[in-house]
């Protein structure tokens, strides 16, 4: 089976040197839309979108914060400016409820074509939640999430919705589906996360960690998902610093790290330790705060964790070691990658004209 590759939508800004933009944590590096040298605004996300769509990418991520533009306007736009490419939504269940997301998805893919993907995320930062007026606690969030996600698919099969449950009471409820009903993507490293993932997503998302410890988690979801008679997906999330030789490569790490500013590693870390999410400690546990030793699996590097919340881990090497850690994610069952690189116009061209034909001549992109 061929993988499928996705790039990433910087809705806080991009920038060439700053790692933190783009932090999943809620560090507070500026207004929603105004940080970074490049402002996100729809003539520059435009670009990266038909970049990535030009260059073998099937689709792009937006991410869902408080410091970042909403996704669902911002990719409905995009879906204007672009033919093909899909976009994978990140929203949480609670601040919209299933009915109102489930008419929204249904009429995003009437608008778009079918060309909708939907991110569930939970949240893992109790004050993130509260700045929404959200106060349910981190394990009944993933609770709230499957009830949310069994009225979703339930609305989506065209049948009136009665529910009355711990967190959401429709009565009556109905949408208008559309013929293609969108993937839905959710990740997380605690139990309740992959309990969830298991019985009501389509495809299990995690972060980018060393191989053996991502089939160890892989192993986790499919038992899950075995028990209750269901088959996943599998994808992972990474940044890439792709070139034409290993060094090159490793030299664009240097110059990342070397801008870091070590106040602002101190607060990031501060704000990471402070995060409810298991999968936040297994990033951090990469680096542990280091600014050495950050090579934590061949071509795998640990720095961007350092001052950006959230996926933590770039591929760092040769247009074809990139190739071969994709493969070896493959092998485990990954079959979907979402990439990024700073800044993330250029580093869709970089990999989409280096690693992309790589993989095909491989037999892993069609």
């Amino acid at each position: 089976m061929s993988v499928t590759l996705h790039w990433f939508l910087p809705t806080n800004g991009d920038s060439r040197s700053d790692l933190s933009l783009g932090n999943a944590v809620g560090i507070d590096s500026g207004r929603a839309g105004g940080s970074g040298d490049r402002a996100p605004d729809l003539g520059y996300l435009g670009q990266i979108a038909r970049a990535a769509e030009a260059h073998g990418f099937t689709g792009a991520l937006t991410p869902t914060s408080s410091w970042c533009e909403e996704a669902w306007v911002t990719t409905a736009a995009l879906t204007q400016l672009t033919e093909r490419f899909r976009f994978l939504v990140a929203f949480r269940p609670g601040l919209l409820g299933p009915t109102l997301a489930t008419q929204m998805a249904a009429t995003y893919q009437r608008l778009s074509g079918g060309r909708l993907l939907l991110n569930v995320v939970v949240g893992g930062d109790d004050a993130e939640q509260r700045r929404f007026g959200d106060h349910v606690v981190k394990d009944d969030r993933y609770a709230r999430a499957g009830e949310f996600l069994e009225i979703f698919h339930r609305l989506w099969d065209g049948e009136p919705v009665t529910h009355r449950g711990r967190f959401f009471d429709v009565e009556d409820a109905q949408v208008i589906p559309h013929a293609v009903k969108p993937a839905v993507y959710l990740g997380g490293s605690s139990p309740a996360a992959l309990e969830v993932a298991a019985t009501r997503a389509d495809v299990y998302l995690t972060w980018g960690e060393p191989p053996a410890q991502v089939a160890e988690k892989l192993d986790r979801v499919r038992a899950t998902a075995d028990a209750a008679g269901r088959e996943l997906r599998y994808g992972i999330r990474l940044h890439a610093i792709a070139r034409d030789t290993e060094e090159e490569a490793w030299a664009e790490a240097d110059r990342l790290l070397a801008g870091l500013d070590p106040e602002q590693i101190r607060r990031a870390q501060e704000i990471q330790r402070a995060s409810q999410s298991v999968g936040q400690a297994r990033m951090a546990a990469l680096h542990g705060g280091r600014t050495d030793d950050l090579v934590v699996s061949p071509n795998l590097w640990a720095g961007v964790g350092l001052v950006r919340g959230g996926a933590g881990t770039a591929l760092v090497g040769s247009h074809e070691q990139i190739a071969d850690r994709i493969a070896e994610y493959h092998d485990l069952g990954i079959d979907e990658f979402i990439l990024s690189g700073y800044p993330h116009l250029e580093e869709a061209y970089r990999v989409g004209e280096g690693v992309v034909p790589v993989l095909r001549d491989r037999g892993l992109l069609p």
